[in-house]
Order: C-alpha cells, then structure tokens, then sequence
C-alpha cells in the first residue's frame, strides 16, 4: 500500500455558509466540490494537492463544545484538532494576522522543537492548528521517541511490523472487483453534459 495523504477529513456543520466563507475566504481554500439535496450539504475545501477537508451541512447539528488543543478529557471522545502544514513561519504570522483581523481568537506562535505552530478555533469550535516545520529537523526522515516510558509496542520502532495481523487467506480476485456506484458520481457526470 502506498498512502498519498487525508484525501479528506469528513467535518460536520450546521451553517455551510459561515463554514465556506471561514475556509475559503479567510483561510484561502480552494471550494473544489459541492454536492446537495434538501436536508444535505457536502462540500469539499483543497488544503493541499494531495489534502481535502470536507464538511457535511445537517440541519439539526451543534457547534462542538469548545475544548482546548491537546487538553485530555473523559469519557466518549475521537477527535482533538486538525493540524494544517503550511510552508513556513511567514504563513503562520500572516493566518494569526487575518484570525484576528475576522476577530478569531488565535495563540501566539509556539516553538514545539521540531515544528512551529498556531492554534485557533472554526465557527464549528473544530479545533485548528497551522504548523510548519523547523528549519533543519526533519522527524519523519530520523524518527525520535522521546517517550521516558514508552509501551512495548512503539519500542518495536517507527517502520511497520509485519506478521502482527493476519494476512488476507484469499485476496480478493480480479474478476470479483467490483466498484459500486455512490453520492459524488453527479460531479464527474455533469461534466459529460
């Protein structure tokens, strides 16, 4: 398997328009898809060439509680914040300048060591953070685990370990792959209109 990035990280969110003019306007992503039906909205926003965020419109939906980066809670839980690359600490300065500008709050540039970030919050309270990397130190070329007890799993190292799962009895024939048909057909298909 050879992965490419998020295609997309699937978000939910009452106001569609708030959520396009925050993503698109203010933060510059490209709106590169729309699909929709009365009581449905799916609208995708390019991060990257590789990188999506989507967001689906319910009617009934609440912003999610805001809730510190990083900070640990209890209970039922999935999902903390969203980290977005960008190229380096320019980009960082220029998005804390137009948050608040468009009065978001947003925190001071933090020096994590191995990357630079900025923290702020979506009209959904989705938890955001821009990072970008610093200059000279690359992780995913030299992993570290600076860890003072780490569990013995990630003591087997950063490559994956073969063997810890079954491996597939009967891969999946070619004559037995089959592709069916799902929402989001209608975009490739109005092209052929």
């Amino acid at each position: 398997m050879r992965y490419t990035g998020i295609n997309h990280l699937a978000m939910a969110t009452k106001d569609m328009d708030t959520t396009i003019r925050f993503w698109r306007d203010l933060l510059g992503m490209r709106l590169v898809a729309g699909l929709g039906r009365p009581g449905y909205r799916h609208y995708f926003l390019e991060i990257s060439e590789n990188d999506m965020i989507a967001f689906f419109e319910w009617p009934g939906v609440a912003p999610i509680e805001q809730k510190d980066h990083g900070v640990p809670v209890k209970g039922p839980y999935a999902f903390d914040h969203v980290s977005i690359g960008v190229r380096d600490r320019n980009d960082l300065w220029e998005l804390k300048d137009a948050l608040e500008a468009a009065g978001f709050w947003a925190s001071e540039v933090i020096d994590h060591g191995f990357i630079f970030s900025l923290y702020s919050f979506d009209p959904n309270n989705i938890a955001i953070e821009f990072s970008c990397p610093v200059p000279g130190v690359d992780i995913r070329s030299h992993p570290v685990n600076a860890d003072r007890h780490p569990s013995a799993t990630a003591l087997e190292g950063a490559d994956p370990q073969r063997g810890k799962w079954p491996a597939p009895e009967r891969p999946t024939p070619l004559a037995e792959r089959r592709i069916y048909p799902g929402e989001g057909r209608e975009l490739v298909l109005m092209d052929d209109e």
